[in-house]
């Protein structure tokens, strides 16, 4: 049984701390690979004869916020803590969408520390600008680390979630999907988003997983797609921000469910905002929370 003695510590100075900036050259290559990592079968998503190039899928931002992603966790969190961290929550705002051509800049900070019953929360912000230091997407990344205390709160208060304005129980459709054994690998390198739990089945083992489980925003990914075909015609490019919360995990392969949830309306009627959830094959939740901001 863990006690205080052996409970692992997480100091709240760590708030503050940063890593980059790293500059990437984002081209069609990589815009494609992830879509097609993602089963996406759109022919926007990979039509580089427009002037624009393919479209960039609502979450392909991960791919550049990840390595800073490690650099950051190596800085302020350590060896010692970060095989505790789980991806526990996302939010990002896409003040304009990626581009093939694009030669874009990403810093990250950690700006809160708090504390779950779960463990430590840890929150980092990814901003990314274009070379003339324009808003391109900004990023509130979550994680839990398990097991470990924080030894006190800092930081920016977190932002709330938005009650549901409509029925919150009400389903207005259900899409399953498909996981299949070699999501993970495929993932893995179409995002160039490495981390062993997901394709290394010892790795899996030793961090005290039943066996291999999908990336978390792989699992978010393919339920974004799911809303953008149900509610938004199909069309990615009028996202403007995606959030959600990661309440389970994805084995594979597995099957897992998302729901589309209640559509909230501006002043206008436009649709404002389309929210979601996904349940794995026995009803437990994956996602929680889940909003298209459009």
């Amino acid at each position: 049984m863990t006690t205080r003695a052996t409970t692992p510590r997480l100091s709240a100075a760590i708030v503050g701390a940063a890593a980059g900036p790293l500059t990437h050259e984002i081209d069609a290559r990589w815009l494609m690979a992830y879509a097609a990592a993602l089963g996406e079968e759109d022919p926007r998503y990979y039509d580089t004869a427009t002037p624009g190039g393919p479209l960039a899928h609502p979450l392909f931002p991960v791919c550049y916020e990840w390595p800073l992603a490690q650099a950051l966790r190596a800085r302020a969190i350590g060896e010692a803590i970060a095989p505790f961290g789980v991806h526990a929550s996302h939010h990002v705002t896409i003040h304009r969408a990626p581009r093939a051509g694009d030669r874009l800049s990403t810093t990250a900070r950690v700006v809160t520390v708090s504390r779950r019953r779960a463990g430590a929360l840890v929150v980092v912000r990814f901003e990314t600008v274009d070379d003339r230091g324009r808003p391109v997407t900004t990023t509130l990344y979550g994680s839990v680390y398990r097991g470990v205390h924080a030894e006190a709160e800092a930081g920016e208060p977190l932002p709330a979630v938005e009650p549901a304005t409509e029925n919150p129980d009400a389903v207005r459709w259900g899409s399953p999907v498909q996981v299949s054994a070699q999501a993970a690998h495929v993932y893995t390198e179409g995002a160039r988003i490495w981390n062993p739990i997901h394709t290394d089945i010892a790795a899996a083992r030793a961090a005290g997983l039943p066996g291999l489980i999908l990336h978390g925003t792989a699992t978010l990914g393919l339920a974004v797609s799911r809303v953008i075909g149900r509610d938004l015609g199909g069309d990615p490019s009028v996202v403007r921000g995606v959030a959600a919360r990661f309440t389970g995990m994805v084995g594979l392969p597995s099957t897992f469910v998302v729901h589309g949830r209640d559509v909230v309306h501006g002043r206008d009627r436009r649709v404002d905002r389309v929210r979601f959830d996904a349940v794995d094959a026995r009803g437990h939740a994956v996602l929680s929370d889940g909003a298209l901001s459009l």
